[in-house]
């Protein structure tokens, strides 16, 4: 669809704690960058089972298969009583395989590294996080955890990774793994990767064992372009390379299934201590905006929100206080938004 047909419909989730400053300073700015969409609020998390007794509603869940697209802030989940991490059940409800972590350096962020631009493709549905997992005697004083690997999620996963390579013109996938020690279900993944690599010999590919693939991202992260993993390794190194460009606060996030279903969010935490005061950080929702408007080919918008972005975070005067700066989150978004221009 282009920029000039229909608005996309598009489910919004707010989130908890700082989620609606974020998320009303992220709206302001795709406006000014001229997306043209149709948001549709749902809820889900805290608010949502205090509101209506469950984390994730039946009607958000309607909301996103009506629209299969959702931006959605960062959401807490209530301890106890039966509730698993919403994340997890949106992933799982709407076979969301795909997760996209961009990290890219941003002039002007605070960080120990320049000049990464790294993608991270991770499988978002199998291996432990599938959730079979029990006590093994009545005492529950041992547990078992189950990791599922198959060749079809891999495959997609792989595959997915590879397209992505190509739209985007990246030059090499690197497929962590530790298959030295779990041969059978890390070694079903690295064979798997393989053979899809021979479809592709466009884009070099390499594999990596996990343990070095994290040494040497702290090392040389020059080295990467793209890495595809399994769903633990994935979380976990997910989270460092964001940290070689800053952090959580600056990193965007996208949930990416068949038949163009997408949620797209804002991957760090609710930050209760400092909600509703006004002094949050909203580059990753914005970022992960930016994400969205690329899916629903507003292109043009999204480019010029990463530029405002960009520019804004380049100057010291116009960052965030968590960032070195001075400015709450409606400054910073005036800021932004000034710098589109």
């Amino acid at each position: 669809m282009s920029e000039s047909m229909k608005r996309p419909q598009v489910t919004l989730i707010e989130g908890d704690g700082i989620g609606p400053e974020i998320t009303a300073a992220t709206l302001e700015a795709v406006a000014a960058a001229g997306g043209a969409i149709d948001w549709h609020p749902a809820t889900a998390g805290m608010a949502a089972a205090e509101r209506h007794g469950d984390p994730l509603p039946a009607a958000t869940v309607e909301s996103i298969k009506q629209h299969k697209v959702a931006l959605k802030g960062p959401l807490g989940t209530p301890i106890g009583a039966g509730f698993r991490s919403v994340n997890v059940a949106l992933r799982q409800q709407f076979d969301l395989y795909a997760n996209v972590r961009p990290a890219v350096t941003i002039p002007g962020v605070p960080s120990r590294y320049t000049g990464v631009d790294i993608v991270m493709i991770r499988e978002n549905t199998e291996d432990l996080y599938a959730g079979i997992e029990h006590y093994v005697d009545p005492r529950r004083s041992a547990a078992e955890s189950i990791a599922i690997i198959t060749r079809y999620g891999s495959e997609r996963i792989i595959e997915y990774a590879f397209q992505y390579a190509r739209r985007h013109g990246r030059k090499r996938v690197t497929l962590v793994h530790k298959a030295n020690i779990l041969k059978l279900s890390n070694g079903l993944f690295l064979d798997t990767g393989r053979e899809v690599a021979k479809r592709y010999p466009d884009i070099a590919f390499d594999d990596m064992i996990v343990d070095a693939t994290a040494m040497k991202l702290v090392i040389t992260p020059e080295r990467f372009d793209m890495i595809v993993t399994m769903n633990l390794f994935g979380d976990i190194l997910s989270d460092l390379i964001a940290g070689l460009v800053g952090g959580l606060g600056v990193a965007p996030g996208a949930n990416i299934g068949d038949g163009g279903c997408a949620i797209f969010e804002a991957v760090h935490g609710t930050a209760p201590d400092i909600a509703g005061r006004g002094v949050a950080n909203p580059t990753a929702m914005m970022l992960t905006a930016a994400m969205l408007l690329d899916h629903v080919e507003q292109g043009a918008a999204a480019s010029r929100l990463r530029r405002g972005l960009h520019a804004a975070l380049a100057n010291a005067e116009t960052r965030t206080g968590d960032l070195g700066g001075k400015l709450g989150t409606a400054d910073f978004t005036k800021a932004v938004i000034a710098a589109m221009a």
